[in-house]
């Protein structure tokens, strides 16, 4: 199988990327370097066909400990338009699991450092999923009250970076005013 043409949202793969991409922050700083690392491993598991663990990755790069001032942001802003790039051109037999679900129970389950700012991004993602993959169902057994919009926007306003909020919402907009079905490639 040949790999997926790369994501335009996320920088080039590493050549030769595995888990120690990661694994060699577990116990160092969490920072730019991190994100950095999150997003080229997203790629790069992207590119192989690896859809869902490629949003893993980019879930991951949103926990990263940046400040919001950081240089690279400015490159590589939080990944909310990798996320939608991934998820309308992920073939439908790749299996991705269900984002939905998955950005649901991560926002209702968040606890440690910045739990706030990782709930509002996360209630922020399954948003975003539920306006590009509208089939994909919520998990009826999670009963969990979903935040609208506007709280969303709220709490990425309070606990997220300079312009996110904007920057979610002008994603939003544009999404929901011309879904992109996943192509069969």
């Amino acid at each position: 199988m040949s790999p997926y043409l790369p994501c335009p949202y996320l920088p080039a793969s590493e050549p030769g990327a595995d888990w120690r991409s990661l694994n060699r922050f577990r116990q160092h700083d969490r920072g730019k370097d991190f994100y950095y690392a999150c997003l080229r491993y997203g790629q790069f598991l992207w590119e192989r066909r690896l859809a869902g663990r490629a949003i893993l990755c980019l879930d991951r790069a949103m926990g990263a400990e940046l400040q919001g001032n950081e240089p690279i942001l400015e490159k590589w802003p939080v990944p909310y338009e990798a996320l939608v790039w991934i998820l309308t051109s992920c073939p439908t037999e790749n299996f991705v699991g269900n984002p939905r679900v998955h950005f649901q129970h991560y926002a209702d389950r968040l606890k440690g450092p910045r739990a706030e700012q990782r709930r509002w991004r996360a209630w922020a993602c399954w948003r975003l999923t539920c306006i590009v993959t509208p089939h994909w169902p919520g998990d009826p057994k999670h009963v969990v009250e979903a935040p609208t919009d506007d709280s969303i926007g709220q709490g990425l306003n309070r606990h997220g970076f300079a312009g996110e909020e904007l920057m979610w919402r002008k994603l939003l907009s544009t999404k929901a005013s011309h879904v992109v079905p996943a192509s069969s490639t």
